[in-house]
């Protein structure tokens, strides 16, 4: 199963950055780029312990859905989502908050399985390990640059 560990130091204190981390409405002007939208249960706010929101995108011209939920929630250190329902076969994303000297270490940790096994494994080797890395890096670049901003 693919594994992905990505670290980004945001300038702002812990609590600001799990907040920041669960607002649908941050993920979405975060996730411009793909069309990101949530369109159900929750559709904007931030999300708390047990929430649903089920966000519809176009990644690689393709259109998805895909409905994630708040199953682990220890403010403002950790939360981890999981897919309900959605393209991956298997997604479980945990998000990590520690105090730095600088401000705050966001650790973002997901495992991921796509279908369709062993071409599902080819394609997560060549292509989609790399762009969800991608993702992530974007959307935390964007709450480092938000809260940056507001700690100025």
């Amino acid at each position: 199963m693919p594994r992905i560990r990505l670290q980004t130091l945001v300038p702002a204190p812990v609590a600001a950055c799990f907040d920041l981390s669960l607002s649908v409405d941050a993920h979405t002007a975060s996730m411009a780029r793909s069309r990101e939208r949530a369109i159900g249960p929750v559709t904007s706010g931030v999300l708390g312990p047990g929430e649903s929101v089920t966000w519809r995108a176009r990644h690689f011209g393709i259109p998805f859905t895909m409905t994630s939920r708040i199953v682990v929630h220890e403010p403002p250190h950790r939360f981890v989502d999981q897919q309900v329902s959605g393209p991956f076969a298997h997604w479980w994303h945990e998000h990590r908050f520690e105090a730095h000297d600088a401000g705050t270490l966001m650790t973002d940790l997901v495992e991921y399985a796509s279908p369709l096994g062993p071409l599902g494994r080819v394609v997560d080797r060549l292509v989609l390990t790399s762009y969800l890395a991608r993702l992530l890096t974007v959307r935390n670049e964007w709450i480092a640059g938000h809260l940056g901003r507001v700690a100025d």
